[in-house]
């Protein structure tokens, strides 16, 4: 299941919203302000950011820059005591499945959450002539950029 941390207020939110809504996948959504954030949680985004805090929280929060906070000075105990304590610090949306995590909305990235089902169908069997050619073109694309990458 996917998880995306909001805020209210947030346009990349709203657009990450919409487009996995539009592609008809589900997910759960947090409220980062409207629930506490359990340690788990906080840790499990953490051990998943790929370069430490850098990935998920912004140095450019009021709150950090108006108390000259260095997050990397701090314990484990501490950093997920003070996101708990502001989560406003951390960039939005924030989404999560078992395999995926992906900070901020980004057009290519997002579609990492099309199950690999679907994205085996539509680069097999979608063409120019299929009517929903226009909603996975993009998935070929993608396909098409690995298998670059790949080779």
């Amino acid at each position: 299941m996917i998880t995306m941390y909001t805020s209210p207020g947030c346009a990349s939110c709203r657009k990450a919203k919409q487009w996995l809504t539009e592609q008809g996948i589900s997910f759960r959504e947090r409220n980062i302000f409207a629930a506490i954030l359990k340690d788990e949680e906080i840790k499990s985004l953490l051990m998943r950011s790929e370069n430490g805090t850098d990935d998920i929280i912004s140095r450019r929060s009021k709150i950090i820059i108006d108390n000259d906070i260095n997050v990397e000075e701090m314990t484990m105990v501490e950093l997920v005591d003070f996101i708990r304590e502001n989560p406003s610090i951390l960039k939005r949306p924030i989404i999560v499945d078992e395999n995926h995590f992906v900070v901020g909305y980004d057009d290519d990235e997002i579609t990492t959450f099309i199950p690999s089902e679907l994205r085996r169908i539509t680069m097999s069997h979608c063409n120019g002539t299929c009517a929903s050619f226009k909603r996975c073109g993009e998935t070929r694309e993608i396909k098409e950029a690995f298998a670059i990458t790949v080779e």
